[in-house]
């Protein structure tokens, strides 16, 4: 008898054992934090968010359920992302998403042990996010939007031969913009291009910084600049004034303007740094992971505004498109 109650105890303490362990496990779950953070609000860096929101739920993780997801944007200025980069840590997530260059660089300069996940760099190295794409190290690892340029310069000669003069739309405060800039004007002097840069410090200066352009150049080219395509209707409105085509590499930009895109899809690029947050949050090191690289070869192309501004597409260009608005 006393053997059999020796037995039956130790069933129910392995019962409660395994229940106890099993409630500590989904107690780890429930506290599971991630923390977002973006320079400005604008379609492309929230294409990015909505990127690594959707892959984070199809993971299962569900806000309010098993964890917690604070988004805070710095409205474009660096004292308030310095202030939110303090916060984060403060709040100690376990993940931290950092889209653009600037929120990144505030974020490792507040915290070299929270992991970091950055998204919609250019240039990672050039910003100082990195020292290596592959196990770059530290706790920081991300996606990377730095563009083919050379294959930007091609298409755009392309669609239009006669080619001589790119204007380039830019804040020069931001490094993913001064990078991409320092190539593109390599590029294009090999093509016999001339680069006319024009600089916006804000967003309030972006028409200006457009009308400058104006009468100068054949195309005005915009990279991944968040001043720029914050507010890149008034830079259309200045350029359709002057039947100027505009050409970017947001690919999320097409029928907002631009008659054509070239380059990332950027909730492509939230797609793949969720998938970064995922591998860490299930315990894998920020500095193990190698940097992911978005794809470049996202064709769009906007008929009536190529139309508007005199451009006639080839239509090999059609053919290789992915998105075709008549």
């Amino acid at each position: 008898m006393l053997k059999r109650i020796n037995i039956l105890g130790i069933v129910i303490a392995a019962v409660f054992m395994m229940n106890t362990v099993a409630k500590a496990d989904d107690d780890q779950v429930k506290h599971v934090k991630v923390a977002i953070t973006q320079i400005m609000v604008h379609p492309a860096a929230d294409a990015v968010r909505k990127g690594v929101e959707d892959v984070l739920a199809e993971n299962g993780y569900k806000q309010g359920e098993n964890f917690q997801l604070t988004f805070l944007s710095a409205q474009g200025n660096i004292s308030t992302a310095t202030q939110i980069a303090r916060k984060f840590v403060g709040d100690k997530p376990d993940v931290i998403v950092a889209i653009t260059t600037p929120s990144a660089q505030t974020m490792l300069a507040a915290t070299k042990t929270i992991p970091i996940v950055f998204a919609a760099i250019s240039d990672p190295i050039g910003a100082k996010i990195v020292s290596s794409l592959t196990k770059p190290g530290g706790n920081m690892t991300g996606s990377s939007d730095r563009i083919d340029v050379a294959e930007s310069v091609r298409l755009l000669q392309e669609v239009k031969p006669d080619l001589k003069k790119i204007g380039y739309l830019y804040n020069a405060s931001e490094a993913n913009s001064v990078s991409t800039l320092k190539v593109l004007k390599d590029v294009a002097k090999k093509a016999g291009i001339e680069i006319i840069p024009s600089s916006a410090p804000k967003p309030s200066d972006v028409q200006a910084a457009t009308r400058a352009l104006i009468g100068k150049v054949d195309i005005i080219f915009v990279p991944a600049d968040n001043t720029i395509l914050s507010v890149l209707e008034g830079a259309i409105k200045v350029s359709e004034e002057a039947n100027m085509p505009v050409f970017t590499v947001d690919a999320n930009t097409i029928g907002r303007g631009p008659f054509m895109t070239q380059g990332v899809n950027f909730y492509d690029v939230g797609v793949d740094a969720g998938k970064l947050v995922v591998r860490i949050l299930k315990g894998e090191k920020p500095g193990d992971i190698d940097v992911v690289q978005a794809a470049n070869n996202d064709i769009r192309i906007d008929m009536k505004a190529a139309k508007k501004a005199g451009i006639v597409i080839p239509q090999a260009v059609i053919d290789r498109a992915t998105k075709v608005i008549q």
